[in-house]
């Protein structure tokens, strides 16, 4: 396992070939849909880390095995994982069926390492619930949104009106949101109104599902049980409605067309027909693993860079 990810975490020219082979056999042969692919994020100081590790005890009492992505802060002068070593997820101690992978958020202050999907890719082939821990600011929630099947706001109580919520564009993404803290009590709940009152007033998801509110407490367990019940419902509803296979699918064309434009610009991109182009090319390749997609079309955009225009 730890071989694995430290094998796509490498940037190595001479291990990208490897890398490429394993994770494009697990996306081709992996069965559908696979291990849920739950994401956390929020605030710093809304108790991520503590509200996964309770989470995970409430996994595990079920049965379920888990593994864990944590996208910490980079340190400046490594590069490396800022928290990468600590004991965060207290849980993963001494039980075989929990593990947990630290990686550095690099230059993407905001968001997901580079290699956070690859990773999700790999732990998915092995556990049967993969929860991702994000950073959590600048553009986190968006990021994550194209990894996860079930994206979970943590909500810290008094950190915001709804004005605040709403301006921020904290409602848009999110599939549940945990107000964690309840045990500090009129606040939380004052919290998990002011969003449930700002879900009334937007526009309710194409699918039907209402992103419920659920007021937990990682230090004492309460509503813990009943968050973890909250994110089965939606995975149900995303199955019957039909709508996790799509997601998956509109999740690897942003990778696909986020990664190239990173490594190459929209110059590159528009050698080959632009955005509109790139997604032509992705509908007509939908059996082609995401991973793939992005080195064959990165070698046909520096062919054509190669190339003098016409």
């Amino acid at each position: 396992m730890s071989d694995a990810l430290n094998l796509v975490d490498d940037t190595r020219p001479n291990q990208r070939e490897a890398a490429l082979a394993l994770l494009d056999a697990l996306e081709q042969n992996a069965p559908f849909p696979g291990a849920p692919r739950i994401g956390l994020t929020g605030a710093p100081g809304a108790g991520k880390s503590t509200l996964l590790d309770a989470l995970v005890r409430e996994l595990r009492r079920r049965g379920r095995t888990v593994g864990i992505v944590a996208v910490d802060p980079s340190s400046a002068r490594s590069g490396g994982a800022l928290l990468g070593d600590r004991v965060r997820v207290r849980s993963q101690v001494g039980d075989a069926g929990v593990f947990f992978r630290s990686m550095a958020a690099r230059e993407r202050l905001g968001g997901l390492a580079d290699a956070t999907r690859a990773s999700v890719t790999i732990l998915a082939a092995v556990f049967e619930v993969v929860l991702i821990e994000t950073v959590g600011v600048g553009q986190s929630e968006s990021d994550v949104v194209q990894l996860a099947d079930t994206l979970v706001y943590v909500a810290q109580p008094g950190a915001g009106d709804l004005l605040q919520f709403m301006k921020a564009g904290l409602l848009e993404h999110p599939d549940l949101f945990a107000v964690n803290k309840a045990d500090l009590g009129a606040m939380a709940r004052r919290t998990a109104s002011e969003l449930e009152a700002g879900l009334g007033l937007g526009e309710r998801d194409a699918s039907g599902w209402t992103p419920p509110v659920v007021l937990v407490s990682a230090r004492d367990g309460t509503g813990v049980r009943e968050l973890a019940d909250a994110i089965l419902a939606h995975r149900t509803h995303l199955e019957a409605s039909g709508s996790l296979a799509l997601r998956r699918r509109h999740g690897s064309e942003v990778f696909v067309l986020e990664t190239l434009a990173q490594r190459y610009g929209s110059y590159g991109l528009e050698r080959l027909g632009g955005r509109a182009g790139f997604e032509k090319r992705l509908r007509t390749e939908p059996s082609t693993s995401p991973f793939a997609l992005v080195q064959a079309l990165g070698r046909e955009i520096e062919e054509a860079l190669a190339k003098p225009r016409a």
